[in-house]
């Protein structure tokens, strides 16, 4: 029966059925052939799934990231990172990657993340010279640093699903963050410096102290949330109401960017992401409460361990997985599916959780940039008018790049546990 559930489950995603719908109609239907469970405990299960408080952080951070889109916020980030980066060969492209970064530290989405710096950035690199493509490359990649600088949803996602501290995972995603934004930036000026890609503008000490105060505000988001919760001061869901009431204050009264008249689209649009992806955890809980009742994850733990006990094999066979679920699976639904799956091999090898929390979160960020699903890919296209199709060619380097920052991440574990004294 479990080969019909999988079975199931992909015929309904090739003919394009919602994930969420998929989810709860394959493992209904092995249910109620089995006939051991009554489907009352169905419904039971899936409120229970998102009937939690660690996950009411989801849209607090998703509110909290459109206030400060809405307020104004990523256009000061940008100037500033321009400032710093913009003389640099490759400037504009590098300040579009440390953007993305500043950006992630606030909206906690990679589709949000290329949209808000994208809408910016993407232009003012065409009308430099960059080539299209390669400029809209740039975005989608940088993009994927959303989900892996605190706040971050997916991490959120994985904590709660692998029963770790969400804080921990906040704190242990800094890192690994930076160092995939730091490889990127090297990338881009790499190729800018090949194909005579210039910088931008030269600013002095004045432009830098006047941009930086003007975004002052904006930067200090993520430092009121990370020291809050690193220092105990509040838990990272009470963290994501700060953030909204942040920035409410920020974007109506200081910036006076945000209208009270707009506050209706946003919170219409924060409500329809915060409904599709707790409707994933719902009908993902019902996929998971069958593969446990049938014992598929201990027994793939056992399958495992019997072709090696190798840890560095291992992760290697898991990082090859996540990197094929990444292409094909939504970043939220992959992340239900396959953390009770995974997380008692990575126990079985001596993994720590939170370490393998991030190299799940890192690897299904590819997926954000790799066809057919490649959400970072669809959103920059859109943003600079060109075809989907015309991106695959310019996106290879990033791919590569990040599959190489993966696998580092992987096998040095200091990285990534070294500031939560693991």
């Amino acid at each position: 029966m479990a080969l019909v559930l999988f079975l199931l489950l992909m015929a309904l995603f090739l003919i394009n059925v919602p994930i969420a719908v998929a989810l709860g109609l394959a493992s209904t239907f092995v249910f109620f052939i089995d006939g051991d469970v009554s489907l009352i405990v169905i419904i039971q299960r899936m409120f229970n799934s998102v009937d939690s408080f660690p996950l009411m952080a989801i849209p607090f951070f998703i509110l909290a990231g459109k206030l400060m889109e809405s307020g104004g916020i990523s256009r000061r980030l940008i100037h500033l990172a321009n400032v710093i980066f913009g003389r640099v060969k490759g400037g504009l492209g590098i300040v579009s990657i440390v953007a993305c970064a500043f950006f992630a530290a606030i909206s906690g989405s990679a589709a949000a993340t290329t949209a808000a710096v994208g809408a910016l950035m993407i232009p003012a690199m065409v009308n430099k010279g960059y080539d299209k493509s390669f400029a809209t490359a740039i975005q989608a990649a940088g993009g994927t640093i959303g989900i892996m600088i605190p706040p971050s949803v997916p991490l959120v996602l994985y904590g709660v699903a692998a029963g770790v501290s969400v804080s921990e995972l906040f704190i242990a995603g800094i890192v690994p963050g930076l160092f995939v934004m730091v490889s990127l930036i090297l990338l881009v000026y790499l190729i800018s410096l090949k194909e005579g890609y210039g910088g931008g503008e030269k600013f002095g000490f004045k432009d830098f102290f006047k941009a930086f105060f003007d975004a002052f505000l904006a930067l200090m988001m993520p430092v009121i949330i990370l020291g809050g919760i690193y220092g105990g001061i509040f838990t990272p869901t009470e963290a994501a109401v700060v953030a909204v009431v942040y920035g409410l204050f920020v974007g109506i009264f200081v910036y006076r960017e945000i209208k009270l008249t707009d506050l209706t689209r946003i919170f219409a649009s924060s409500v329809t992401v915060t409904a599709v992806i707790m409707f994933i955890i719902a009908g993902a809980s019902v996929f998971g409460y069958y593969l446990t009742r049938q014992r598929i994850p201990a027994e793939l733990t056992e399958l495992m361990l019997s072709v090696t006990d190798n840890w560095i094999i291992a992760l290697l066979i898991i990082n090859l997985l996540l990197l094929v679920c990444g292409v094909f699976l939504e970043t939220s639904a992959a992340i239900i599916i396959l953390t009770p799956i995974l997380v008692p091999i990575a126990n079985a090898l001596g993994i720590d959780l939170v370490h393998f929390g991030i190299i799940m979160i890192v690897n299904l960020g590819i997926g954000f940039i790799t066809p057919p699903v490649g959400i970072n890919l669809f959103v920059a296209a859109n943003i600079a008018g060109t075809k989907f199709e015309s991106l695959l060619k310019a996106i290879v380097p990033f791919i590569l790049v990040m599959i190489v920052d993966v696998l580092i991440i992987s096998f040095i574990p200091g990285i990534t546990l070294f500031l939560i004294g693991d």
